[in-house]
């Protein structure tokens, strides 16, 4: 998660290991029975939200090539390139729940938990970010859709 959110290997891991350092010392203010796992990612989106703040930089990734020189559907190793650039298309507050979500396994609860948001807002997003990402495939993307058979 923190990969997908920072796009630098180095970055992520220095977010993650923040994470485990405020979860170390906050570790008195974890109720058990609660969910572990949610607890550590809302740790892990605020410490990301306050580093976001404090620099103030946008992320940046290097664009990727859609055109392939061989003909035939696209690779295994095309669709991980593919899906990473549709997932760097959107915005971090899509791109954060589609992840939470679809990639993680958070229920809507949960992430609404996580990021601090109203459920409804969550599910908004959610469902915004999955059509965003549709939308992106069909659209960069046509030839990757009909050698699936999926375009209309």
């Amino acid at each position: 998660m923190a990969r997908r959110l920072t796009f630098d290997t180095a970055t992520a891991e220095d977010l993650v290991q923040e994470t485990l350092l405020l979860a170390w010392r906050a570790f008195g203010q974890f109720r058990p029975g609660s969910n572990a796992r949610a607890w550590l990612f809302r740790i892990l989106m605020n410490e990301f939200r306050g580093r976001a703040r404090k620099m103030q930089a946008a992320v940046t990734s290097a664009p990727l090539a859609l055109e392939t020189d061989s003909p035939g559907p696209p690779s295994r190793i095309d669709d991980g390139i593919d899906m990473a650039q549709a997932l760097a298309s959107l915005g971090l507050e899509h791109r954060t729940v589609l992840l939470l979500g679809v990639v993680e396994g958070f229920t809507c609860e949960e992430m609404a938990g996580i990021l601090g948001l109203p459920i409804g807002t969550v599910m908004s997003r959610l469902s915004r970010a999955r059509q965003a990402l549709r939308k992106h495939i069909e659209e960069k993307m046509p030839c990757y859709m009909r050698a699936r058979g999926q375009a209309q």
